[in-house]
């Protein structure tokens, strides 16, 4: 991993590099779309307009400066219902390097001294190495359910860990 730099915080660019790794990867494998890549984007921008450095957490993945890989975790209702991790991607080129194990470790560090009781995310059946990786940290599904949260209809999952 040497030619791959993790650091915390904005950069240039970010929103929309990281929408379109999503675009990519979910109109490829899952025929997501449009609808998928606008709410990506949409939702990331607000997110990243009330970003408080002291509760939020975005990493970034680059290689060569530039974004091939993000994890969000969402404090905003932390301390009461658990903080969201959002946006967890890796582009091609780093699938399998353990760029995903060293984001989710970084946000779980970050989750655990913000003193948030749990973390959570929605993923859902299908996406077996994300949804590995988050057992291996000790995340538990606790909900599922049939939905269209992405504009077609998938099996939700709902993982979490208590901390």
């Amino acid at each position: 991993m040497d030619d791959i730099h993790i650091r915390r915080g904005y950069l240039p660019g970010a929103i929309g590099r990281v929408a379109e790794l999503h675009a990519a990867y979910y109109t490829e494998n899952w025929s997501f779309g449009v609808y998928s890549e606008a709410r990506v984007a949409t939702e990331m921008s607000a997110f990243m307009s009330r970003y408080d450095d002291s509760r939020d957490g975005f990493w970034t993945a680059t290689v060569h400066g530039r974004v091939e890989g993000s994890l969000t975790l969402d404090g905003q209702h932390g301390r009461e219902q658990g903080a969201e991790l959002r946006w967890f991607i890796a582009s091609e080129k780093l699938r399998g390097r353990g760029v995903g194990d060293a984001l989710l470790g970084e946000a779980l560090r970050f989750a655990a001294e913000q003193d948030f009781p749990s973390v959570f995310l929605w993923s859902f059946a299908g996406l077996q190495a994300a949804n590995a990786l988050c057992q291996h940290h000790g995340f538990v599904m606790t909900e599922e359910r049939i939905g269209s949260h992405w504009g077609i209809k998938l099996n939700e999952q709902r993982f979490e860990l208590l901390l």
